[in-house]
């Protein structure tokens, strides 16, 4: 859908992608307030989990927890936050957020409050999504 923004995310914004994988798109946020904070973006524009088949809905939760998993290895968080809402923007995608007990925000939700957006050098997006890719590339994270 061409009037969705999450349909438009890796066309708009080619220098925050990090990967391209079988159901969904990952997107680093512009904003990085929250370090490590990533989108993921089914390619396909669905609104609901129950809106894909089995099959698709597993592997679709794989894709998300690996991305996650590669963000836990990287930032070393207290926890991940998963945040899939899309009562703004209907199109089904993940906010897959570090979340650290240090931050003047914990424990409460990122919306809770308003905070200064913290963006990057171009050149600390590219690395930053270079290790995120790196670390997906390995493979799963095993308990």
């Amino acid at each position: 859908m061409e009037s969705c923004p999450m349909c438009m995310k890796w066309t708009d914004e080619p220098e925050f992608r990090i990967a391209e994988l079988d159901f969904c798109y990952v997107i680093l946020n512009r904003d990085q307030f929250f370090q490590g904070y990533t989108f993921v973006v089914t390619k396909q524009h669905v609104t609901e989990l129950f809106h894909l088949d089995r099959v698709a809905r597993e592997t679709l939760m794989e894709e998300v927890s690996r991305v996650a998993a590669s963000l836990y290895r990287l930032f070393q968080p207290d926890k991940i936050n998963y945040e899939l809402l899309g009562n703004m923007v209907p199109h089904m995608h993940w906010h897959l957020i570090p979340r650290f007990r240090t931050e003047s925000l914990w424990p409460r939700p990122i919306w809770s409050e308003p905070h200064s957006e913290q963006f990057l050098t171009t050149d600390e997006y590219a690395q930053r999504i270079g290790l995120i890719r790196e670390l997906m590339e390995r493979g799963p994270l095993n308990p």
